[in-house]
C-alpha cells in the first residue's frame, strides 16, 4: 500500500471534532483543494481539513498526479485504469483510517469532498466501507460502475451533487444518472446546480457544499 502525502489545515491535532477530507482531480494535487479550507474553516472552527495527493504521477498532461488512468485522455488500456483504480481504493481507505485514528474520531465524523476524479473516487470508496462516513459532497464527477451499487453498498451515507451545467469535461447528464443511481439503491441524496458553470467550483457550489457538511456533521 502506498502512504499519501497531504497537506493540513484547521484546528491542531487532538483538537478537532470533525474531519474535511478534500480528493483532487485529474492532473492536480492537494494543495488544488487545500485553499477551500481557509473559506470553509471560518463557518467549521472545530474542524481539520486535509488534502492528499493522489498516489500516481498524472501520465495524461496535468502538473499533479492522478488516482487512476483515464484510457481516452492518456492511452492506457482499461485493464490498466481498473487496476489503477483497485489500487488507489485501497490506497484511499488505508489514508483515511490513518487520518482518523490520529485526529481520534471516529467515521461518523468524516467528510470526503471530491472534485471530478476526486468525485469518482468518493462515491465509490464510501458505501464500501465497513462504517459509514458523515457525508459525501461529489463535485463534477460521476458515479462509476451505477449498476453494481445496490449490491455492493456496505453503507449509505448522504450524498450531495453539485455539478455545473456547462461542463464541458465531465457531461452534467452524469449527475442525473449518479443521483438515479444512489436514490435508487437507498441512499439520502441531495443535488445543487451550478447555473452556468464549467467544470469548476461556483460560490453558489461551495455554500451548498457548506450548507450540506454542517447538517451532517450536526
Amino acid at each position: 500500500m502506498r502512504e499519501l502525502r497531504f497537506g493540513r489545515k484547521g484546528v491542531a491535532q487532538g483538537r478537532a471534532r470533525s474531519l474535511i477530507v478534500f480528493l483532487h482531480g485529474y492532473g492536480a494535487d492537494g494543495a488544488d483543494l487545500l485553499g477551500l479550507a481557509d473559506v470553509l474553516a471560518p463557518h467549521l472552527k472545530d474542524a481539520a481539513f486535509v488534502a492528499p495527493d493522489a498516489p500516481e504521477r498524472c501520465i495524461g498532461g496535468g502538473f499533479g498526479y492522478q488516482w487512476f488512468p483515464i484510457p481516452w485522455l492518456d492511452g492506457s488500456s482499461q485493464a490498466a485504469a481498473e487496476a489503477g483504480m483497485a489500487a488507489s481504493v485501497k490506497d484511499l481507505n488505508a489514508f483515511l483510517d490513518a487520518r482518523l485514528a490520529e485526529e481520534g474520531l471516529t467515521p461518523d465524523r468524516l467528510v470526503l469532498v471530491g472534485f471530478s476524479q476526486g468525485a469518482m473516487m468518493s462515491l465509490h470508496v464510501a458505501p464500501r466501507r465497513d462504517q459509514a462516513v458523515a457525508g459525501v459532497v461529489a463535485i463534477s464527477g460521476r458515479l462509476l460502475r451505477p449498476e453494481a451499487l445496490a449490491e455492493e453498498a456496505r453503507v449509505k451515507p448522504p450524498v450531495l451533487l453539485i455539478h455545473g451545467d456547462q461542463d464541458p469535461v465531465v457531461p452534467f447528464d452524469d449527475m442525473a444518472r449518479a443521483g438515479d443511481a444512489l436514490v435508487a439503491a437507498g441512499f439520502q441524496t441531495y443535488g445543487h446546480v451550478m447555473q452556468g458553470t464549467g467544470h469548476g467550483i461556483a460560490p453558489d457550489g461551495l455554500g451548498a457544499a457548506l450548507q450540506f457538511i454542517r447538517q451532517v456533521l450536526g
